[in-house]
Parts: structure tokens; C-alpha cells; sequence
């Protein structure tokens, strides 16, 4: 079997038990803290390889990596990885586990570069016109880079709004060069 195929089997498992429970919300919140802990921290990473690591110490290493309250659910999804030895495939199945979840919820994800930092009335509302588009909920993240000069970025799934000044302004520059060339 391959590693795409066991994690998302282990995390379909996940939100079934979860929907049963009526806890994936919860577990959505911790794989997701799991995960940004897994990518910040490549030590945990490299704890969940380590052979010789004890099944517990990884255990202890997993809870504080989600950080207080962690669900019994979760526990117990953790505990079963842990007696498979499926430990290092564990971010592939918190990365699939949240896949599942925000296909299911609906939950469109993106992302919003801008030049100076929004207002949160501003993120609001583009969180609703998102919203109002998916028929879902919307998660995106918001980023500051003054190197776009102006405007914005604005991606969610394979959808991409490139409303920079910086982009417009070549976009302008092109078609002055292109009228150019047929006068001559």
C-alpha cells in the first residue's frame, strides 16, 4: 500500500469516528494545530521516525504538540496509530483528515496578499462574498508584502486575482508596446 492510500484510509476512519461522536469539528481544530506543529517543528518529525523513541514518550510528544484539551477521540485515533507503528505517517493523515473535513463542511481555503496590512472589516467581507459564492465557509489567510507596491492577490483553490498595481501597470505597458508596433 502506499503512504497517500494508508493515511487516507486511517483519516476517513477518523472522521467517521469523529462524525459519530460529533467531535470532528474539535478534531479538525487539533489536526490542524498538529499540523502547523509538525511543520514548524521538524524535531517532532524527526521523533516520530526515531525507532527507538517509546511508544509513550511520542505519545506525550504528540498531546503537547496539540496543546491543552485534547479530545479522548483524538487520543485514542493517536494511541492506534502509535500500536500500528503508522507514527511517521501521522502529518499525512492529519493533512488528509482536514482535506476530508473541509470537503465535507464545504470550507473553501485561500489566501489574500496585500501591500499594507486590511482592515479586519475589509477581511471580513471578502470572507463573505466568498461565502456567499461557495455556498460554505471560507478560511484564508492574509499576508503583507510590500513589494506588490499596491492592490492585491487574492487565491482560493485554483482560482488566482491578480489585482497588483505593480501587474496592471504591465499590463498597460503591453498593450502600448503592442498598438506600437502596428503604427510602425
Amino acid at each position: 500500500m502506499t503512504i497517500g492510500s494508508i493515511a487516507v484510509r486511517y483519516a476517513t476512519a477518523l472522521l467517521e469516528y469523529a462524525n459519530e461522536l460529533k467531535v470532528a469539528d474539535k478534531v479538525y481544530r487539533e489536526s490542524l494545530q498538529l499540523k502547523e506543529s509538525f511543520l514548524s517543528i521538524p524535531e517532532l518529525r524527526m521523533a516520530m521516525n526515531n525507532p527507538l523513541l517509546e511508544p509513550a514518550k511520542k505519545a506525550t510528544l504528540i498531546e503537547q504538540a496539540v496543546g491543552t484539551g485534547m479530545t479522548a477521540e483524538f487520543k485514542r485515533f493517536v494511541q492506534l496509530v502509535l500500536d500500528q507503528k503508522r507514527e511517521n505517517l501521522l502529518l499525512f493523515m492529519v493533512t488528509s483528515y482536514i482535506g476530508l473535513y473541509r470537503k465535507q463542511e464545504n470550507i473553501s481555503v485561500g489566501s489574500l496578499i496585500t501591500a499594507t496590512e486590511p482592515s479586519p472589516a475589509v477581511v471580513e467581507r471578502i470572507r463573505r462574498m466568498v461565502m456567499n459564492e461557495t455556498k460554505g465557509t471560507a478560511e484564508f489567510t492574509t499576508q503583507v508584502n510590500p513589494d506588490i507596491l499596491g492592490g492585491f492577490i487574492f487565491q482560493l483553490g485554483t482560482y488566482r486575482l491578480d489585482a497588483r498595481v505593480a501587474h496592471q501597470m504591465n499590463l498597460v505597458k503591453k498593450q502600448f508596446i503592442e498598438k506600437n508596433r502596428r503604427v510602425v
